[in-house]
């Protein structure tokens, strides 16, 4: 979400001037913020002790030619890296977080519960585990520390080269075993696949598309700025109180797009039900949102289109979606005809089920872990 500096451009603008243009509403919308939206906030759920900590790039430098003194990246980490005979990182893993998340959503039990323990395909006494917070997420530096919108109009290039920034300067890693990405961390996984091919043994991007979102997808992105910008009381970005009626607008839309019509119609089958979710969700939700930090983040796929450079990636892909994903809905068929351009890279559409979620199907991982064990074993050097 991209704010301006004092005011935010509209959208139509910011689109205008940005190479790529149309830039992923929803596949953005990536949307852990979805995923975030559907579930209470993460506690850790594994016996490994997480270890968290902060790593501050000084006179960080964006695309837009913005720079900050400071721009402080919060992680976590579980496990211990391992190098080889020539000190390369062999079992470093990174798993990147959606729009609105941050990496301690990873360690939800249907997640971590289902990956990181003795003997799971990402056991964390075998692999070193890294959960970042993306740029303006989190506990890493965002709008509402205090910059409002004079933060710098971060965008997914800018995300991925302070994620590459973290590891090789901040926690001494040079090479990563997997990036697995959900959301809009499944869009940077495409990102981080052509800018760094050289970086990581395997990809696997869940829940998202790889190319710049037109049609239902840029609309929605349009109306949740727009519904921002367009409250009286967001005053610019310099609001002092959160803005009511921009706040509504973005929980509204983090429901719909994350919702999964048949777990819903099992979980809220009469119009009392619904009544009282929504009342529930919309207090939860707005709770913990800030209007600029949701502004920037969804405006921050403005320009992100890897379509056209999908022969570059080296590394075998895995990338899944989900059938029941509003986000990202597989009748458009983009991810079967762009996947064709990976060298070695295979797509697979998880079938509507009493399993899956939706968009949030991605933090699931009991749907999906047979896939990431046959990535593991094909990739394995």
């Amino acid at each position: 979400m991209q704010a301006a500096s004092p005011a935010v451009p509209t959208l139509k603008i910011l689109w205008r001037h940005l190479p790529g243009g149309i830039v992923l509403l929803i596949a953005s919308i990536s949307l852990a913020v979805m995923c975030a939206a559907q579930q209470p906030p993460a506690q850790p759920a594994t016996k490994v002790t997480p270890t968290e900590g902060d790593y501050v790039s000084h006179d960080f430098r964006f695309k837009s030619g913005e720079t900050l003194p400071e721009l402080r990246l919060h992680y976590i980490t579980l496990g211990k890296p391992e190098r080889d005979a020539n000190g390369k990182v062999t079992n470093a893993v990174l798993i990147l977080h959606g729009t609105g998340g941050s990496g301690r959503q990873f360690l939800a039990p249907q997640f971590a519960d289902v990956l990181f323990g003795p003997r799971q395909l990402l056991d964390t006494s075998r692999y070193f585990i890294v959960l970042p917070d993306g740029i303006g997420h989190g506990k890493s530096s965002k709008p509402s520390d205090g910059m409002h919108a004079r933060f710098p109009h971060y965008d997914y290039d800018d995300m991925v080269a302070a994620q590459h920034e973290l590891l090789e300067k901040g926690l001494s890693v040079n090479h990563l075993r997997l990036i697995l990405g959900t959301s809009m961390g499944c869009m940077h996984s495409w990102v981080w696949g052509e800018t760094y091919p050289d970086f990581m043994d395997a990809l696997m991007p869940l829940a998202c598309l790889p190319m710049q979102i037109a049609g239902r997808n840029r609309l929605w992105r349009e109306m949740v700025i727009e519904g921002i910008r367009q409250d009286p009381d967001w005053e610019n970005g310099d609001y002092t109180t959160e803005p009511r009626a921009a706040l509504q607008i973005s929980a509204d839309f983090l429901l719909i797009a994350g919702s999964a019509p048949l777990q819903m119609q099992k979980s809220l089958p009469s119009r009392d039900a619904a009544d009282q979710y929504l009342d529930a969700s919309m207090k939860r939700i707005t709770a913990s949102l800030d209007a600029n930090d949701f502004l920037y983040a969804v405006s921050a796929s403005r320009n992100y289109d890897p379509s056209g450079q999908m022969g570059t990636i080296e590394a075998p892909v895995m990338f899944v979606n989900s059938a029941d994903d509003f986000i990202n809905p597989p009748e458009l068929g983009i991810a079967e005809r762009e996947i064709k351009h990976v060298k070695n890279g295979r797509f697979v559409l998880i079938p509507v089920s009493e399993q899956t979620h939706g968009h949030g199907t991605h933090t699931w991982a009991a749907v999906w872990q047979q896939y990431l064990r046959e990535l593991l074993a094909s990739s394995q050097h």
